[in-house]
């Protein structure tokens, strides 16, 4: 009898302690809490960009000696542009800090031509700028994942520029004049010269970032590249043209900005 009520006993506790046991807390780790990333314009970014440039060149015919001869028709060049820019851009409250760099390519020329009677008279010329580049500076203001932006800094190019002359048939003297000379014949010429030309650039432009690492563009620049100056050979001997050349440009672009934003370490819960 006694030995009943002891294992009668027994079972009951062995019962009483697994459900006790069923009541207490789980020792199983919860949820590890990861908050999620905070958009920054802080970074290094590369990216592409293409767009549309015109602008006016203007030419100015120095005869020998420095003399002014005439001023040729301007013209106004135009064609697409586009390339890859690399910059790192660093956000302090809503302003943003960046350098940038940018090469494109360029199909930006035009011809015009100039008819005149004297022998220093330009049939045809040509200007054309193959490749084109800038290192500048930006400053902006950020609204959330916009930016509204100025820019500005140095700006490069790889200028062609071409004469060409028909040539000039001679002119004999008048017989029994005595202060009219003969005129020589010019043959038909060509000069081509390819310049490296420094100038400056500033425009501006909005970005907008679609994720915390890719973002879009549009931005306008106005550039000068200073005044070049080409010595004639071929097609009139002892001139010059000196020819000032700008350009307008719109471009679109994206970017790639890498992560420079490091979350803190997950937030874990202790029971």
């Amino acid at each position: 009898m006694i030995r009943h009520l002891l294992l009668s006993s027994i079972a009951v506790a062995a019962l009483t302690g697994a459900a006790l046991a069923a009541d207490l807390p789980s020792r199983k780790a919860p949820p590890v809490f990861v908050p999620p990333p905070i958009f920054t314009w802080t970074g290094v970014y590369i990216g592409g960009q293409i767009g549309y440039q015109w602008g006016t060149t203007t030419p100015a015919e120095f005869g020998p000696g420095g003399i002014f001869a005439s001023g040729l028709s301007s013209y106004d060049p135009s064609g697409v542009v586009g390339g890859a820019h690399v910059g790192f851009n660093y956000q302090v409250s809503q302003f943003v800090f960046g350098l940038e760099g940018d090469v494109d390519g360029t199909s930006y020329s035009a011809s015009s031509s100039f008819l005149g009677a004297a022998p220093a008279a330009f049939t045809n010329y040509n200007s054309r700028i193959n490749a084109e580049g800038s290192i500048r500076g930006r400053v902006g203001i950020a609204w959330d994942r916009a930016l509204f932006y100025a820019t500005g800094g140095v700006a490069f190019a790889d200028i062609r520029t071409s004469y060409a002359s028909p040539g000039t048939p001679g002119v004999p003297a008048p017989v029994g004049a005595v202060a009219l000379p003969a005129i020589p014949a010019t043959p038909p010429g060509v000069d081509s010269f390819s310049n490296s030309r420094i100038g400056w650039t500033v425009g501006g432009g909005i970005e907008y970032a679609i994720t915390n690492n890719w973002s879009v563009r549009a931005e306008y620049r106005y550039t000068d590249f200073g005044h070049l100056t080409d010595s004639l050979v071929a097609t009139y001997p002892g001139f010059v043209v000196r020819t000032h050349i700008t350009d307008n440009a719109v471009r679109a672009g994206f970017s790639y900005k890498f992560d420079w934003y490091t979350p803190p370490a997950p937030v874990v819960a202790k029971y």
